[in-house]
């Protein structure tokens, strides 16, 4: 498949454009999509937005090719405010929390994404869709909304990021629209961010301006070891 067209490249896997409606996520470093695939078949079926999903298998995932703007390029653009864009975010999550765990039986547990930010967010025509779901599972709404908030916060303190001002101004409005990240909650996000193989060393060393960050934002509270 050389001759495929390259559509995007992400830290661990590249899209490629298959025909009009169809795009093949590959993961370069193998691995299997079966799980993934589950879980987005499982929330899009009571109704939250992902993209479909046409077949899975090994490292391949043959989805729905959306053709709308990231939220990243529609704030970069101007095309959205950094309060809509949090309120946006925090209701996906929401939305995604309020849902049944795919495996019945799980006291407290719901379906979390656990990348959910705005490179990961699709403004499609028929509304927001969510894509990337590699590490999404059952667990604790509060750990995502923290991951969630992490990696916001991680640009936000990076001076060598040119998107830092924005990455500020988006978690300062997230903090306020999610009332609250628990510091257990924030403790775990950290130790998942730090086992991550995706961020770079230098991401990894801003967890605690990071965390810190979070700790100064409108829930206020206890600073989370780091």
């Amino acid at each position: 498949m050389t001759d495929l067209v390259v559509l995007a490249t992400g830290r661990d896997a590249d899209v490629f454009a298959l025909d009009a409606r169809r795009v093949l996520r590959r993961y370069r470093d193998g691995g299997d999509v079966a799980a993934e695939a589950v879980m987005m078949a499982h929330v899009g079926g009571l109704g939250f937005p992902v993209p479909r999903v046409h077949s899975a298998e090994g490292r391949d995932l043959v989805l729905e090719r959306l053709t709308g703007p990231t939220m990243l390029q529609a704030l970069a653009g101007g095309e959205i405010t950094a309060p809509a864009a949090a309120e946006l975010l925090a209701g996906l999550l929401a939305r995604l929390h309020a849902l049944p765990p795919r495996i019945p039986g799980r006291s407290g547990a719901h379906p979390v994404h656990l990348d959910l930010h705005p490179a990961n967010i699709m403004l499609e025509a028929r509304g927001p869709v969510v894509i990337d779901w590699r590490n999404s599972r059952d667990g604790r709404p509060e750990f995502d909304v923290a991951v969630s908030a992490l990696i916001l916060a991680q640009v936000a303190v990076d001076p060598a990021r040119e998107e830092a001002a924005l990455a500020a101004e988006l978690l300062t409005a997230f903090l306020t629209a999610v009332d609250t990240v628990p510091p257990d909650a924030l403790d775990h996000a950290v130790r998942f961010r730090r086992a991550d193989p995706n961020p770079t060393t230098r991401e990894i060393a801003l967890l605690g301006d990071a965390v810190a960050l979070i700790g100064r934002g409108p829930s206020g509270g206890r600073t989370p070891a780091s």
